[in-house]
């Protein structure tokens, strides 16, 4: 009885410490990505401006515009790309199924020679064939999974990938105009607060992917303050040049 109690002890604790996140999910890339193009390239975008000794109030202007094009441009993006993944492999989904009606021995045949070359005995891999095969959804789901490397009831979403990624891009890019709007007249505060977003977006993304914090932040840091200084750079160049 012991031995049974421990081993049903070590099953559950197994089972609760061996959980996964959702990696499939239409929401976390768009999101991420969203966030990061709107702080890096609002604040590249405003300290070019800012480089060629414009007033705050053009500035401010620049950042606003920039915000809000870059959202519908990447909710849109998201959207489209999203919805045509998903169409295709609905697409190729609707072959499979059309072949597992029209030629279900064939298929079955195929699923099996699947797991035979991964190793499974012959007899046990036509066995498990015969068996999976016999509800057509769930032949479908091995099929999609095994020659696809998709699962039919958990494609992304158009919609949750375009709304992600527009909400992150509009919060990412308001972060370097929010001083502006707050009273600042100068550039500084708008790319300190920014610097410091991007340092906790690269922190809050390590802890997704459980990278180390302090170095996705700093990276993010990194790439973000390069670009603001080479594209301030840049405006103060052009900036002279037309003036």
């Amino acid at each position: 009885m012991a031995i049974i109690e421990t081993e049903a002890a070590l099953h559950e604790a197994h089972r609760d410490n061996h959980t996964h996140r959702d990696v499939t999910g239409g929401w976390l890339r768009p999101a991420v990505f969203g966030a990061m193009d709107g702080l890096v390239s609002n604040l590249a975008l405003m300290t070019g401006v800012a480089g060629g000794a414009v007033g705050h109030q053009a500035i401010v202007l620049t950042g606003l515009a920039g915000l809000a094009a870059g959202a519908f441009s990447m909710a849109a993006g998201e959207y489209t790309s999203v919805a045509s993944q998903r169409e295709l492999v609905e697409a190729e989904l609707d072959v499979e199924r059309r072949e597992l009606r029209k030629h279900p021995k064939d298929e079955e045949a195929e699923l099996a020679a699947l797991y035979e070359a991964r190793g499974v005995d012959a007899h046990l891999a036509r066995e498990v064939a015969g068996q999976l095969s016999r509800d057509p959804e769930l032949a479908l789901e091995i099929h999609a999974r095994e020659e696809l490397g998709v699962d039919p009831g958990d494609l992304p979403s158009p919609t949750v990938a375009a709304v992600s990624s527009f909400g992150a891009f509009a919060l990412g890019a308001l972060l370097p105009v929010l001083p502006y709007l707050l009273g600042a007249t100068s550039l500084w505060p708008a790319v300190l607060l920014a610097l410091v977003g991007l340092f906790a977006c690269g922190a809050v993304v390590a802890r997704v992917t459980a990278r180390s914090w302090w170095f996705s932040g700093l990276r993010q840091l990194a790439l973000g303050g390069a670009a603001a200084g080479v594209t301030y750079a840049l405006g103060g160049l052009f900036g002279t040049a037309v003036g």
